[in-house]
């Protein structure tokens, strides 16, 4: 679908993309948890800065530092990784990093909804890394889609009325899912699968705990 890079289309959808990156999506999940109108609202505001930071060196931080790395060594050939056999080592490096953020959490005072929702984005990411050695799924799919269903799983637990923070949730997924088919970043079974793997995915792992 995608045309002339600077159109307004793919101009839109490449901004869509960034804002919404994979690597964003649990920081994004972890402020609804934090300053979405719940219980977990009333967490210490010092307890916050203290997950906001881990979690902002451990998985935005420390898995874009290491791109240029990889690059020198030949490991990705572009930034954009769009061959699975380049997505290896960043999605395997990136489920190694939320593991170290769930272990560096796991025996602070933060609740334990919190350390669930790290604990299985880490699961998720790894799943998501094992899937792609067979099948090139859309990881920003399934970001969306798992902090859809964290939205869903926090009204839940919480009997907080969410609707404010859902619907727009959807909407973003629906903009993320339509912006990786419109630069033809994927196909539209690779998105859809991305997208349930990780609501899916999410509400199971929610669940457990």
């Amino acid at each position: 679908m995608s045309g002339d890079p600077r159109s307004p289309a793919d101009l839109s959808a490449r901004i869509i993309t960034a804002l919404f990156h994979p690597l964003l999506m649990p920081l994004y999940g972890l402020l609804i948890i934090f300053y979405a109108p719940t219980m977990f609202g009333y967490i210490p505001e010092n307890q916050k800065k203290y997950m906001i930071f881990i979690l902002a060196a451990n998985n935005i931080v420390l898995p874009l530092a290491l791109l240029p790395y990889m690059k020198w060594r030949k490991l990705i050939t572009t930034w954009t990784m769009t061959e699975k056999k380049e997505r290896i080592f960043p999605m395997a490096f990136t489920s190694f990093f939320y593991f170290m953020t769930f272990f560096a959490v796991l025996k602070s005072g933060i609740p334990l909804f919190v350390k669930a929702f790290i604990l299985a984005a880490a699961l998720l990411s790894f799943i998501l890394t094992i899937i792609n050695f067979w099948y090139r799924i859309s990881i920003h799919s399934a970001g969306t889609g798992a902090l859809t269903a964290l939205i869903i799983i926090l009204s839940l637990k919480t009997h907080a009325p969410l609707l404010p923070f859902l619907l727009p949730a959807f909407l973003v997924s629906g903009l993320i899912l339509s912006s990786r088919l419109w630069l033809n970043a994927h196909k539209p079974d690779e998105v859809w699968l991305g997208y349930l793997t990780g609501f899916a995915g999410m509400i199971l792992l929610l669940l457990v705990f």
